[in-house]
């Protein structure tokens, strides 16, 4: 199928925008607006803290955002509407060359990585017009944004501030330059609850039980054992000949590799007291683990897929990466495509969707032959209800594009 239209020979510097049509203003949002007081919201949280203890600084919750991010990002997509799927599109070819520095996997990622962090992700369309796909796409970092509301509690403009230097994206034109794509948060009207927030907490008691067992090994993690010293008069006190003679003895007949394991022989007076972990001690690497534990909850990153001891969820590896992809890869994914398409739709007035590939997943291979195989054996059902069931268009339309 011919789109000439679609063409990416989009003029750099687009004409300006015809003036935006009139809506009018939710209850909600106005609402909204009146409580934030008219002005430039700023982030609830301070992400660059969340980012620096919680991913640069935890192993468990870096990790749990690479897997997500990374898996997410590599997942095969289509490009479809409710007639046909697209050998090739427009809109596939810019999603998969969004910029020259970028390919498909690293801009979502990048999104993905920003979701996970900070609860929001920001795309900007550069080089578009209306009827006209944009020449590029950039994700840009939350940090830097910051949503200025309108009249009517709606965006009406982003600010991108980088050091001295301000930006300002105007979203009042009939096709806005950013896409902002957040997680749901339940007090926030502007920006999305990340799950490294709810995971602070977790993250802070793991990053101190690290710090903790450094600490120990600093300090040569705990003496073996303490000789003590008595005389004839039950006193403790030794005579400084005596101490140095024993240190040196001790250094040059008992430490060491060759020496490990000897038998030390002590005069009287002297008596071996060993030493060890005390149980408070030991119950920190306890709770380390269950720190770790919750940060992979909070990211719906199964336990054993990390390496953490102690969790018996699922029956095998298989069946915990299974249920990553499932319940939290793909739910991930299929919002931000979604919210890409009808992001791009906007430009070229098309309702072609940009969808997850399920069939092209490994992880997902036994589900959906299963269900492929349920289907097919169906036989009170036609073609192109089987087709539609597995998310295909229907055969009488065809699959070129």
């Amino acid at each position: 199928m011919k789109l000439d239209f679609l063409k990416r020979d989009a003029p750099k510097s687009p004409l300006p925008p015809p003036a935006a049509p009139q809506r009018k203003a939710a209850t909600g949002a106005a609402l909204a607006m009146a409580a934030a007081g008219g002005g430039g919201l700023g982030v609830a949280r301070d992400s660059a803290s969340l980012v620096r203890h919680g991913f640069a600084g935890n192993p468990v919750g870096f990790r749990s955002v690479k897997m997500i991010a990374e898996a997410a990002a590599a997942l095969p997509l289509i490009v479809q509407d409710s007639a046909c799927r697209y050998e090739t599109h427009p809109m596939g070819c810019l999603v998969a060359r969004p910029n020259p520095a970028q390919g498909r996997a690293e801009l979502l990622e990048a999104v993905y990585g920003q979701l996970l962090l900070t609860g929001n992700g920001y795309l900007e369309a550069a080089g578009g017009a209306m009827g006209v796909l944009p020449l590029e796409l950039h994700a840009l970092r939350p940090d830097r944004m910051r949503v200025l509301p309108g009249s009517d509690g709606w965006p009406a403009a982003y600010e991108y501030r980088v050091g001295s230097k301000v930006r300002r994206f105007d979203m009042t034109a009939e096709v806005p330059p950013i896409c902002h794509i957040r997680s749901f948060h339940p007090t926030d009207d502007h920006y999305g609850l990340a799950p490294m927030q709810a995971a602070a907490g977790a993250v802070e008691v793991h990053n101190a039980a690290s710090r903790w067992s450094k600490a120990l090994l600093d300090n040569a993690a705990r003496p073996s054992g303490a000789i003590t010293y008595h005389n004839s008069e039950g006193q403790g006190m030794m005579p400084g000949d005596l101490y140095e003679r024993l240190v040196d003895e001790i250094t040059t007949n008992y430490m060491g590799a060759r020496n490990a394991g000897r038998p030390m022989l002590l005069e009287g007076g002297l008596d071996w007291k060993p030493m060890g972990f005390s149980p408070s001690d030991m119950e920190f690497q306890k709770t380390k683990e269950a720190a770790a534990r919750e940060i992979a909850l909070a990211f719906g990153v199964p336990p054993m897929l990390l390496g953490i001891p102690g969790d018996a969820t699922y029956a095998n590896y298989q069946e915990a990466n299974r249920a990553f992809y499932r319940l939290t890869v793909l739910p991930l994914a299929s919002r931000v495509v979604a919210q890409l398409s009808a992001f791009l739709g906007r430009f070229t007035g098309e309702t072609v969707e940009i969808q997850v590939d399920l069939d092209s997943v490994p992880a997902l291979s036994a589900e959906r032959e299963a269900q492929w195989r349920r289907v097919a054996a169906a036989d009170f059902l036609t073609d192109d209800e089987k087709r539609a069931m597995l998310g295909l268009p229907p055969r009488s339309v065809g699959e070129g594009g």
